[in-house]
């Protein structure tokens, strides 16, 4: 359940994080027609480079470590760009903003959606489950 969870928050941060890049820079454009090819293309890239990107620095440069995030969702961003009618990034400035920016957001938002919502729906469902088998 939790799983199922962290993947609708990260498609939904996702999908606010793309918008938002959009809007805040001006060399990144995202086509209402590939939006969601853009989104579950950046979604899937990030889910499967995230882990990847982790072993590679854990093994060859573990004080980068911390930087994983930023780098699994730069190479989702540039995987998510090579898609015609989804999302245009150029420039040097907007490929060094776009990542941070949909960093911060998706990790944040990550965070703070599984500690106030998730976290506290699971613990309420579990209270429930222990009272309903103590009722005789």
């Amino acid at each position: 359940m939790r799983l199922l969870f962290q993947l609708i928050s990260q498609l939904v941060l996702a999908a606010i994080a793309l918008v938002v890049i959009h809007f805040a820079l001006p060399d990144v454009t995202l086509h209402i027609g590939g939006f969601f090819i853009a989104l579950g293309v950046f979604t899937m890239a990030h889910a499967v480079l995230g882990p990847f990107v982790l072993s590679v620095a854990q093994r060859y440069a573990a004080p980068l470590a911390g930087g994983v995030g930023l780098v699994s969702t730069l190479l989702a961003l540039w995987i998510a760009s090579l898609f015609e009618g989804g999302i245009e990034i150029h420039g040097l400035t907007s490929w060094l903003l776009a990542p941070l920016i949909v960093w911060v957001i998706t990790a944040l938002g990550g965070w703070l959606f599984m500690a106030l919502f998730v976290n506290r729906w699971l613990k309420r469902r579990e209270s429930e489950r222990l009272l309903a088998r103590a009722k005789p």
